[in-house]
């Protein structure tokens, strides 16, 4: 699966998206009760199947400025927690493929790069995307799981 925030994305049935509202983050507890149940057993699935669970690149970038703008509260050091994401979890390269995919994404799709870094990842990965974002939903452009 692939996720925005909180993005989750299955690679070879390996999830894929954003950690910072992961239930075994360390963010604040308030991210963990804003996953939906379906993208919580999506992820649970993926945990207990040992496929792993995959994000974006870009995903750690979007912790580090929710971080500093105070958006998120984290109980450890902005690197720490980056670096226990990279431990947990598949942490994806932003490619040619990708950044092509998503230069090409509809008008639809949310305009963010960021967003649409993540869903061009969850397509050439070929993996749903768990997704809280109701315009990376909407958009109808790729599955999504919430």
């Amino acid at each position: 699966m692939t996720c925005s925030t909180p993005r989750f994305h299955q690679r070879n049935g390996a999830a894929f998206g954003d950690p910072s509202g992961h239930p075994h983050s360390r963010v604040a507890s308030s991210a963990a009760e804003k996953i939906s149940k379906k993208a919580r057993t999506a992820i649970e699935d993926a945990r207990r199947s040992g496929q792993g669970i995959a994000i974006s690149d870009i995903a750690l970038l979007e912790i580090s400025i929710l971080e500093r703008e105070a958006r998120i509260q984290l109980n450890s050091s902005l690197e720490t927690f980056l670096s226990e994401i990279e431990a947990r979890f598949i942490v994806l390269p932003i490619t040619g493929r990708i950044c092509v995919r998503a230069v090409s994404l509809p008008a639809s799709y949310p305009n963010d790069p960021g967003d649409r870094i993540i869903g061009a990842t969850a397509l050439v990965e070929g993996v749903p995307l768990i997704t809280a974002d109701e315009g990376m939903r909407r958009s109808q452009v790729l599955r999504t799981i919430w």
